[in-house]
This record gives C-alpha cells, structure tokens and sequence, in this order.
C-alpha cells in the first residue's frame, strides 16, 4: 500500500473487523520490516524500545526523535503504522494537536495520547485537564483529510493507581470526547478486562508482555478485546538474547549463542528485498 488514505482505511477496518488483530511493536526500521515479512497487518511503534536503543531511559525523547523513527518504520514496512505518542509531547493544548497533525505528515495512521507525564513526581494529569488534552488530539485528528485513528489512555495501573473504577470512568470520557480506541496498560485481571470493554462503545487495546498480563489472544478475544499490543517486549527480549550471549562469553569462555542466531544470509536477504 502507497496511499496514505488507503493505509489509514485499512487499520481503521482491522478496528470493525468480527475478530481481533495483534500489533507488535517494532522498535527501528530492521524489526519492522521483519514483522511487515512475516504477515502482521499493522504496526504499533514503542517509545520504550527506541530510547533504550539509545541508552537512554523512558521519558528522554523528543517529538522530532519519535516522530523520526516512527517516519522509518512506515517506509520500511509499507504497513499501517500506530504511533506511541506518550503525552504528545506539549504542554499546551495547540501543541497536542499540532503533535498529531506531525504525525500524520511523517505517514502514521494512527497513533495515542497519555493521561500522564513522565519524570515528574505526580506523573496523572487531573481528570479535566486529561480530557482537554484528548479533545485536543482529537481535533487534530479530525482535522485531517483521512481517518487517523486516536487512542486515548489512561495510566493508572502503570503509575501506581490501580482503580478500575476510575479508570472506566477516565476512559469513557475519552470516548465522549471522539476517542478512537482506549486502552488501559497494566490490567491483569481478565475479569477487569471484560469490565473495561462492556462499559465502552470503542475498540479497547490490550497490551501483553507487562508483568502480570500473559494473556492468549484467545482470552482477549473471548473478552472482547479488538487490538493485542506487547509494548516494549520484544526490544527486551532482543535485549535478553544480548544479556545471555555477554553472560556465557564471560562466564563460560564460550559461544554456543552464535550457532542459533539467525543467519547472515537469511537478514540479508530479507534487507534486500524491496
């Protein structure tokens, strides 16, 4: 796909469609156009696989830096790509907007907004300013000639706030205000995933690989769950396989890790390839 209209229609679909879709999280160019090879109809980027990519730790990025990687992973994987946007990176509500507005300039088609910031002592925006911040994004969607589908969500289990109750609450605002799709990340409960899903009227994310969350996809399914996410997962698992092979070196004066790498040849030709 080479339209941008058409991109953004074909995700919007995988969010009507009777069954649900995974999208893993590529964090650069490489990965993405492996998953693109191996069949994933959509992409979603992961602002904590890219700034640990350049050691550095969550909250570091800037807008141009996340805009910037996201742009690759679009062109290199062809795919309808969702942007995580963490707060929009604005404080004002001009600035939110204009965040999505340049996400949409860089061929994403999609892409969230955050209740809370990072690497402040009380992360959670108020309820009100959460919500202006949503109608915010949302006016920047709308303002687009194709549908960018917003997520909006709230991070209450990731900081520290397990309060289901608000977070329905928090959610469906967000929906009222022309949200997409909502998401909740940290849920580990199945029964607070079906609760979550039968008191909105909007697509939900679930993400798995967050401790506590080994949900199958046929859990999801079964709780009406539409899109599967796996946050920064496979950059740590990437991570893990670098750990183990140091450790074994080290350890061991051995390198046993070299004969299940995939092979040279194998990236090459999957680089290739156009």
């Amino acid at each position: 796909m080479t339209n941008q209209h058409e991109i953004a229609a074909s995700f919007k679909a995988l969010h009507e469609a009777s069954a649900p879709f995974i999208i893993p999280n590529p964090w650069d160019a490489g990965s993405a156009k492996y998953l693109a090879a191996r069949g994933f109809r959509a992409l979603a980027t992961t602002s904590a696989g890219l700034v640990f990519s350049k050691a550095r730790t969550e909250g570091a990025l800037s807008r141009d830096e996340v805009l910037e990687n996201a742009q690759l992973i679009v062109e290199t994987s062809g795919l309808p790509v969702n942007a995580d946007l963490e707060d929009c990176y604005a404080r004002d509500l001009d600035g939110v907007a204009d965040t999505i507005r340049l996400a949409a300039q860089a061929g994403l088609v999609g892409g969230s907004i955050e209740d809370a910031r990072q690497g402040v002592a009380h992360p959670l925006y108020g309820f009100e300013e959460a919500l202006d911040r949503v109608r915010a994004a949302v006016e920047g969607a709308r303002s687009l000639p194709f549908p960018f589908m917003l997520t909006a969500r709230c991070e209450n289990y990731l900081f520290g706030k397990p309060d289901l109750a608000d977070t329905i609450k928090r959610l469906q605002a967000f929906q009222d205000a022309g949200a997409d799709v909502l998401y909740a990340p940290g849920l580990t409960r199945l029964d607070d995933v079906r609760s979550l899903v039968s008191s909105v009227d909007r697509p939900v994310n679930v993400v798995v690989g967050l401790p506590g969350t080994q949900f199958s996809f046929a859990d999801l399914a079964d709780a009406g769950v539409q899109r599967i996410s796996i946050g920064s997962a496979l950059f740590r698992a990437a991570f893990t396989a670098v750990v183990a092979a140091a450790d074994e070196m080290l350890d061991h004066g051995t390198f046993s890790f070299a004969g299940n790498a995939t092979s040279f040849g194998s990236l090459n030709e999957l680089f290739a390839a156009q």
